[in-house]
């Protein structure tokens, strides 16, 4: 009867070993889906306000070309880069997704370009992935973990984070400063949808968050041929080695294993701006770092000088 009990309970675990194995895989192949040469939809409109006076603000909506590519496909780890196709004949870095399989180590936005980083408990992220977002200068935007959803001919993601406020507002508002983002990505036969359910925040030092809208975006990616991206390849093909070089920069502020503040500017210029000029030079690892050194805040327990 005991050789019967443990056989049974070592083939029930085996069992549940192989389904967790498929289910990655699942996960995996919807991740990388969502690599390829898109035409993209970006609409966004605002859609609840709690203070009756409040102005609604104009819908935004906007169409481009964009290339993602997997410049990292590991087992445990899928990294998809961004490009931005302008007029057929201009190339700009866009953000960047990393994808983690049970990762533990996260950060979080809180408020006035800081982000505090926290380490998630091992049973919290069994069978989750999180996914990491990250600026157009590889800094940090943001991030969180979650399961991926395979059921009755979906595939989908879904998490709420709170993150900066969007490219479309950063210069343009001041009357909010976080964006808890509703994230929901869901790969669809033509290509792949970002569906946002988004809370502008007011949020102060010492005070509850107020609620000062509420909007619906739709990030509509449709797949097409990969020549329409061919410029955006050459452009990668040239300068993914400077690229290279800034994330094992950043890797070296992300390893300090605290919170992280970070300047708007440095010498009158935002960080991209600087980056633009270091990738023009073909800068090194140790020249980025030093840059990007001049960024942070609060430079305790932080290796940033580079090799």
């Amino acid at each position: 009867m005991k050789k019967s009990l443990l056989l049974s309970m070592a083939l029930m675990g085996v069992f549940t070993l192989l389904k967790a194995q498929e289910k990655k895989e699942l996960d995996r192949e919807a991740i990388l889906d969502m690599c390829g040469c898109y035409e993209i939809t970006f609409k966004y409109t605002e859609t609840f306000a709690p203070e009756i006076d409040y102005e609604k603000k104009l819908d935004y909506t906007a169409k481009a070309l964009e290339l993602a590519l997997p410049i990292i496909d590991e087992n445990d780890k899928i990294s998809i880069q961004h490009l931005l196709v302008i007029h057929d004949s201009t190339v700009i870095k866009h953000w960047r997704q990393d994808w983690l399989y049970e990762n533990q180590e996260i950060f979080h936005y809180d408020k006035d370009n800081n982000w505090t980083f926290s380490t998630l408990p091992a049973d919290a992220v069994k069978g989750q992935w999180t996914q990491k977002v990250y600026q157009v200068d590889d800094s940090p935007r943001y991030s969180g973990s979650a399961t991926w959803v395979h059921y009755d001919g979906k595939h989908y993601w879904e998490n709420a984070s709170d993150s900066p406020l969007p490219r479309r507002e950063y210069s343009k508002r001041s009357d909010y400063n976080v964006m808890k983002r509703g994230n929901r990505q869901e790969i669809t036969s033509y290509g792949w949808v970002h569906e946002q359910d988004n809370d502008k925040i007011i949020r102060k030092e010492g005070a509850e968050d107020v609620l000062l809208a509420q909007e619906k975006g739709m990030n509509i990616y449709e797949k097409v041929t990969n020549d329409r991206c061919k410029i955006a390849q050459d452009w990668w093909d040239k300068n993914k080695d400077f690229w290279a070089n800034a994330r094992a920069s950043w890797d070296k502020v992300y390893n300090r294993k605290g919170d992280l503040t970070l300047l708007k500017k440095v010498d009158e210029k935002p960080m991209f701006m600087h980056f633009y000029e270091l990738e023009k030079e073909n800068a090194s690892k140790a020249e980025i770092s030093k840059m990007i050194k001049k960024f942070i805040t609060d430079k305790t327990n932080v290796n940033a000088e580079g090799k």
